[in-house]
Formats: structure tokens, C-alpha cells, sequence
């Protein structure tokens, strides 16, 4: 069985809305985009690397898949398609892992959970239209499925079940405003830290895996003061 496996960047106050970049996702006024440059520094590069590091397929939103498709196959100037041979003399460095990236995610397979028909002319891109049928896919034979970003994608997965890894990248940076990956409808869950890093520029990459339900208690010894009875009464009555 497959295994999907997430990872987005986010900043501390729960953003994930256009990190790459100005024009990425400027949709609801959201005026920070591109927050995400100047705190990349080798091991988030590296943190990246190690999630893309295997053979792969891709589980994408369908925003996602729009803003992807509509770049990583013209990265530096270049239409990418399978088996085209790149010339990447005298590129530099960061350009050349750019492209590299864009030819391996033009080559991946894509799965794009919508419930919309987009535009799936980027090679390799398929839609799935429910969980059961996202159940059946991991089910089946073939690599990984690896989620970039797609924020939307995790309550209803963390619901399902269907969610083996999820990597954060948190960043010092507040935004205030912006789409986030965590919303009202996220089920509750626990979930068990299985590697963290700090990097240089201050982010905090941490992997988490499912550790099954909440469980419920007290911090401390439970308060029987006459004034915590009073607060009691006054959260039922609506007056707290």
C-alpha cells in the first residue's frame, strides 16, 4: 500500500496563501505574497529535497494544481515535457534545481482531488472525484503520493484517514491575514512528532504521523472552589 505523504510551508500565525511569490495568489486582498524567499536558506532546501527525495506521485487541490501547472512546466523559459533534453549551461544553481524540479513533476504522476473539471493538459494529471476513490489509489501498487501545499486537502484526509506524514515548515514571520490549512472543520486528532529542525534562518521543520484520538483531562487537580462553581454556571447560561 501507498503511503500519502504531505508537506506546505506555513508561517506562525497559520498562512499557507502565496509564499512563493507576488502574483502566485493575491485572491481576497492578500497582499504578502512571496513572504516565503528570505527565509530559505540550505535546510529547508534540504528538508524539501528529502520530501521529493524518492520516486513519487503527486496529490494536488485544485488551486494548486493551477498555480503548479501554469509554472513548473515553463520554469526558466522552458516548456518541459517527458523525455526533453535540457541545456542548463550556465544556469545558476538555483535555476537549474528549479528546472530539474519542473521536469520531475511534469514526469510524476498527478492526482487532483476536485470536485471541478479544471484544464488537465499538463501531462501525466488526472482528477479524483472522492475519498473512496483517493482510498482506492493509495490502496493500490505504485509510489508514494506527496502533497505540496493543497492546504485544503488535510481536514478532509485527517477524517478519512488517509493521512500517513504531514511536514511543517513554520516560519518567523506573522501575516495576519491569508488563506491558512487549518480550519473549523479540521477533525480532532492527535498526532506524534518524528523529527524536527531548526534552521539557520529561524524556521521549524517538523514531521508528524497519526497517533489515533484526543484524549481528555486535567492539567492539574480540578478546581471545586465556589467561585469556579460560579463560572461553571455562568458558560451554560451564556453570561461567561
Amino acid at each position: 500500500m501507498r503511503k500519502i505523504r504531505g508537506s506546505l510551508f506555513t508561517s506562525l500565525d497559520g498562512v499557507i496563501q502565496a509564499p512563493g511569490g507576488p502574483s502566485e495568489d493575491p485572491t481576497q486582498g492578500f497582499a504578502h505574497g512571496g513572504w516565503l524567499p528570505q527565509f530559505f536558506d540550505e535546510d529547508v532546501g534540504g528538508a524539501i529535497d528529502a520530501v521529493f527525495g524518492k520516486e513519487y506521485d503527486l496529490l494536488l487541490g485544485r488551486r494548486t494544481y493551477d498555480i503548479f501547472a501554469a509554472y513548473w512546466p515553463y520554469v526558466g523559459g522552458h516548456a518541459t515535457g517527458i523525455g526533453e533534453v535540457f541545456d542548463k549551461t550556465g544556469k545558476d544553481e538555483g535555476e537549474a534545481a528549479a528546472i530539474q524540479m519542473g521536469e520531475d513533476f511534469t514526469r510524476a504522476q498527478k492526482y487532483v482531488l476536485t470536485r471541478g473539471w479544471p484544464d488537465f493538459g499538463w501531462s501525466n494529471s488526472q482528477r479524483v472525484g472522492s475519498m473512496d476513490e483517493l482510498r482506492a489509489i493509495r490502496e493500490g501498487e505504485g509510489p508514494d503520493l506527496v502533497i505540496q501545499g493543497s492546504g485544503t486537502l488535510y481536514p478532509a484526509l485527517l477524517a478519512a484517514g488517509l493521512l500517513d506524514q504531514l511536514t511543517i515548515m513554520t516560519f518567523p514571520v506573522v501575516l495576519g491575514h491569508g488563506k491558512r490549512w487549518f480550519g473549523d472543520e479540521t477533525p480532532a486528532k492527535a498526532l506524534r512528532v518524528v523529527d524536527t529542525k531548526v534552521t539557520r534562518t529561524g524556521a521549524v521543520i517538523a514531521t508528524y504521523e497519526p497517533a489515533g484520538a484526543i484524549e481528555h483531562g486535567w492539567a492539574g487537580p480540578q478546581s471545586t472552589s465556589e467561585r469556579e462553581t460560579a463560572r461553571q454556571a455562568a458558560m451554560a447560561e451564556g453570561r461567561w
